[in-house]
């Protein structure tokens, strides 16, 4: 069995980033039994996870690496290479872990990858060594492998040759869709061992070591990871995977429309529509405070919170659903809404909570490729970024929504308060007075939503007219654009079942207005 260069660099996964600390593994020493039931357990990557890292020659103590590393002797190599050939044949259906040697302070630190496996669900002896051999299916759980039983066996078996979408060989492409420019980019950025070996490996070899390829040699194709990240345009294989970001200045309900949109290789389209949302949403106030030397910097938008919210959508989103990401900058908010939402598992109600839990993730690559990137970090933070991002800045929380199919997946984040009441004051005189001077029709229009949402027609009905455009779609754009109304539906405008409905600020304006008669 040959050593080759690793995905990611050892020193990362000693130092722990990169890769979660439950994907890896520290031995002092080659266990064969211990190790290849937690082979088994990766291959097998129960969550989606996207399998995990054995390390050799490195103590653990409270779950971290105990450095300098021990280190494998060089005697001890050629037999961990014969012994771990000889056991990886009794996992059914076969799985072959990649082994990496790297050195580090003088000593050679053998590294196991075992990426999420294509036929699982897989099996393993509980001992290898045994004559008599007793199978077992093992899972991760949280940092250890243990053998899946009841509720778990049943699950995993329901996993079998269930491999995310992302992770699955695409048959209509050919391995030279994968550009090897775009390869050797990304391996130059993550200082990865193999960019070394990229110009002396054949590339067939190159690409089964980054595992964005699979099949015999006689039917070699791209996995679909691999065309999402080193193809030109991957919209060619998996229609509308892009981001399009449509601004909105005078709201949804506005004729103003201004499309931008960014395709080409995940990372390069995402980082596309980052620089655009930097320098064209994200704007700054400075204010001198008397008394102090320090003045006070606010953002209409903190760029922490927008790149946590959108890298996540890319993340996350499904690639076999024909849908785009879409990012809404509206007057007083950005929506960041992709497709579909999240695992049936989570309940409508945790979106408010802290954190977001998910029983498994739906792209075990995707997420690996973005963390090398340093474009994502661990699993469940996304969440707590935001928050966190928005409060530091003054901004109201952030929203996050779905609906009961799991659709979609909505994120809303709200202007500062200081930029919105700028909008609201410049979009007042520029647009017949301020927001309480409305007309007989406007002031109809938020009086009857008063009583619950109503659609247009119902408006139309209610108030007489005869059609819905004219006076009505003017009344309707004026109170969308005042902030005083807002579409029920907010991420489908067009939907048979949208209708209007009263804002907190269109609340407010008819509290402080008098009844009739007084």
């Amino acid at each position: 069995m040959k050593t080759y260069p690793l995905p990611v660099r050892l020193a990362d996964l000693l130092e722990g980033r990169k890769v979660e600390s439950d994907r890896l593994e520290f031995k002092e020493g080659w266990n064969p039994p211990a190790i290849f039931r937690t082979v088994c357990a990766f291959a097998n990557d129960f969550h989606n996870y996207g399998g995990g890292y054995i390390i050799l020659g490195v103590g653990e103590a409270d779950g971290l690496p105990v450095l300098p590393p021990l280190g494998v002797p060089q005697g001890q190599l050629d037999k961990i290479q014969k012994e771990l050939l000889q056991y990886s044949n009794l996992i059914q259906p076969p799985y072959f872990p990649v082994l990496g040697v790297e050195e580090v302070a003088g000593k050679a630190v053998p590294v196991l990858w075992c990426p999420g496996g294509q036929t699982r669900p897989y099996k393993v002896p509980k001992d290898v060594t045994v004559r008599e051999k007793d199978y077992a299916y093992y899972i991760r759980r949280y940092s250890n492998s243990v053998v899946a039983k009841d509720g778990e066996l049943r699950e995993l078996m329901s996993l079998t040759a269930t491999v995310p979408f992302d992770d699955r060989i695409c048959h209509e492409a050919v391995l030279e869709d994968l550009r090897l420019p775009l390869i050797r980019s990304y391996l130059r950025e993550v200082k990865s061992g193999l960019l070394t070996a990229a110009g002396k490996i054949p590339f067939p070899n190159l690409c089964r070591q980054m595992a964005i390829a699979a099949g015999g040699d006689e039917y070699l194709k791209p996995r679909n990871v691999g065309l999402l990240f080193f193809n030109d345009a991957p919209e060619k294989y998996f229609p509308y995977a892009q981001i399009d970001v449509v601004h909105l200045p005078q709201g949804a309900a506005g004729d103003r429309i201004e499309e931008h949109v960014f395709k080409g290789p995940l990372d390069h389209q995402l980082r596309g529509a980052l620089r655009h949302l930097r320098s064209e949403v994200v704007k700054e106030r400075i204010t001198k405070v008397p008394d102090r030397a320090e003045a006070t910097h606010v953002f209409s938008y903190p760029y922490e919170a927008l790149e946590e919210a959108l890298v996540n959508a890319v993340y996350h989103r499904g690639y076999d659903v024909r849908e785009p990401i879409e990012v809404r900058v509206n007057p007083n908010s950005v929506e960041i809404l992709s497709y579909p939402g999240p695992d049936p598992s989570i309940r409508a109600e945790a979106l408010k909570g802290e954190r977001i839990l998910s029983r498994r993730y739906r792209n075990r690559r995707i997420g690996e490729f973005l963390k090398e990137l340093d474009l994502a970090e661990g699993r469940f933070t996304g969440i707590p970024k935001i928050r966190e991002a928005m409060r530091k800045n003054g901004s109201p929380p952030p929203a996050f929504e779905t609906d009961e199919g799991r659709t979609f997946f909505g994120a809303e984040l709200l202007i500062h308060p200081a930029f919105a009441k700028a909008h609201d004051e410049a979009h007042d005189e520029a647009h017949d007075g301020a927001p309480g001077e409305l007309n007989e029709t406007e002031r109809r229009i938020i009086v009857m939503l008063q009583g619950g949402a109503r659609s247009v027609p119902d408006i139309a009905g209610e108030l007489g007219y005869k059609s819905r455009g004219g006076h009505l779609k003017k009344a309707l754009d004026r109170l969308d654009r005042l902030g005083l109304v807002s579409l029920t539906i907010p991420h489908k405008p067009r939907s048979k079942n949208q209708k209007r409905q009263l804002t907190a600020r269109g609340r407010r304006l008819l509290e402080s207005q008098p009844s009739e008669g007084e």
